[in-house]
């Protein structure tokens, strides 16, 4: 067994630890993969020290490290199907869930072939012909990233595509659940030409193994998405080195209704919003907040086809969402869906594990609907990360606009209605990072990624995705010298 990447080559943890993935559906045993502790992440960032500070690639012509991600996206269509296997046999995802996020990693990779080549010098305009001055895009050094285990590989190419299209090194650290679409990826990277040293991957628990990639100098920035605690550690611990920190830690996301809203698009989509791979997405719109005009009847239909959604696991044809990633995570669901009944929260459907005896050996939780909420209850302001849908009911439009800014959170937000200049309003009065208009859940690499608030800082995709690794430094050049004679 060797599935560390360092300095190019494949090794065992230092201490031969390991660890075993089980797939959630039903608990079998998926692989075991060698398990990193500090002083193997030590030895990833001291590769990719050295290769940033001694080897070629950040001094790459744009062109070549377009064509490397060019033929990075190309290997990932010639293996979409085994690593869309593989990342469903971690997560417990529909294998057509899998298939789309790695139709979509081939398109973030892409894209950053072509940004890769974009402007890296910008001329700064002068009144003074005697002087020129520019400034000058470049890599930022060492990046240390840390990924979640909803969206393995996806968000793995949100940091390691323009990572590398800027020219930095780095050194990945997926979550200790899902690793196996990460050890893909970085083998990919590597028979596309990468130079040994600038991919490093390390597997393992974030104590051990994450934890160098805030905490050590010679790591110049640190790109982290999980948990708003975590990512408060993280900034915490980078701050003593001041390296460059971008965060993305969830949502506590609004989906707005109002009254005049095509009604069969609004209810389907409120439920694609929260149970999509059984709300464990951190964009998840799990508050509802529909105008009391038509709450009722709404709430019902929602209540009904929620009740009829199938379980099970990545490669039930009929299934259309599966289980949670762990007994643990499923027992955090079920308290906070206890305690949401202890504040006055009327359960309308689900609120425990499916009866079906098929799927007792996998983390399966039912699609929960709690109506009766208001803002101020801990169901409506801490995050399930499961699926759990709260309602708010609303008057008027200002109402609606305070209630849906009314969290610690600012990732993502739905707006519902027919009156084209009321969605406008309330898109821009809405403090989340990411408003959808009549629709849910949709991104394109091309558009920038990331929360107001607790849900972060910084930008993921797009061309500020691109910018979080890259420095800018101003050249200043005196064409005709002279003395300046300020001490004569």
């Amino acid at each position: 067994m060797a599935d560390l990447y360092i300095d190019g080559g494949w090794r065992p943890a230092r201490d031969g630890g390991t660890r075993q993935i089980r797939c959630p559906a039903d608990g079998t045993l998926v692989t075991e993969v060698d398990e990193a502790t500090a002083s193997d992440t030590v030895a990833a960032i001291r590769a990719a020290r050295h290769a940033f500070d001694h080897g070629d690639w950040p001094r790459t012509d744009a062109a070549e490290r377009s064509d490397v991600l060019s033929r990075t996206a190309h290997l990932l269509r010639r293996d979409r199907a085994e690593i869309a296997r593989a990342e469903s046999l971690d997560t417990g995802k529909r294998l057509v869930e899998s298939e789309l996020d790695v139709d979509d990693v081939i398109g973030v990779f892409d894209y950053y072939a072509t940004a890769a080549a974009d402007e890296t010098t910008r001329p700064v305009d002068l009144a003074d012909p005697s002087k020129a001055s520019r400034i000058q895009y470049e890599p930022i050094g060492v990046c240390g990233l840390i990924t979640p285990w909803n969206y393995p590989l996806l968000q793995t190419s949100w940091k390691v595509a323009p990572a590398l299209a800027a020219g930095n090194t780095f050194v990945l650290k997926p979550s200790e659940l899902t690793p196996s679409s990460a050890i893909r990826l970085v083998a990919l990277l590597a028979e596309a030409g990468l130079p040994a040293g600038v991919a490093n991957l390390v597997l393992g628990a974030g104590p051990e193994a994450g934890a160098p990639l805030a905490e050590h100098p010679d790591v110049d920035l640190l790109s982290f998405t999980g948990g708003l605690h975590t990512g408060r550690l993280l900034m915490a611990t980078a701050a003593a080195t001041v390296k460059k920190v971008t965060l993305e830690l969830g949502g506590k996301n609004p989906n707005v209704v109002f009254a005049d809203a095509d009604w069969q698009a609004s209810v389907d989509n409120a439920l694609t919003a929260v149970f999509l791979h059984s709300g464990q997405v951190c964009s998840a719109g799990t508050r509802l907040i529909v105008q009391a005009d038509i709450a009722d009847d709404f709430v019902t239909e929602v209540v009904e086809r929620a009740g009829q959604i199938k379980l099970g696991g990545p490669f039930d044809p009929d299934a259309r969402t599966g289980p949670l990633i762990s007994a643990a995570h499923r027992d955090k669901v079920a308290a906070y869906v206890a305690t949401g009944i202890a504040e006055g929260a009327v359960l309308r459907c689900g609120g425990g594990p499916p009866s079906d005896p098929e799927l007792t050996d996998g983390f399966y939780y039912l699609p929960t609907v709690l109506d009766q909420c208001r803002t101020g209850m801990r169901v409506v302001q801490d995050e399930s990360f499961g699926p759990v849908l709260t309602v708010e009911r609303f008057r008027d439009e200002d109402e609606a606009i305070a209630f849906a800014n009314d969290t610690i959170y600012g990732l993502a937000g739905g707006v519902w209605t027919s009156d084209a200049a009321k969605a406008d309003r309330v898109a821009s009065r809405l403090r989340h990072g990411t408003i959808w208009i009549n629709d849910f859940h949709p991104y394109v690499p091309q558009a920038e990624w990331g929360g107001f608030k607790q849900s972060g800082i910084g930008r993921e995709l797009g061309r500020s995705g691109l910018e979080e690794y890259r420095e800018a430094k101003h050249v200043w050049t005196n064409l005709r010298p002279a003395p300046s004679r300020w001490f004569d």
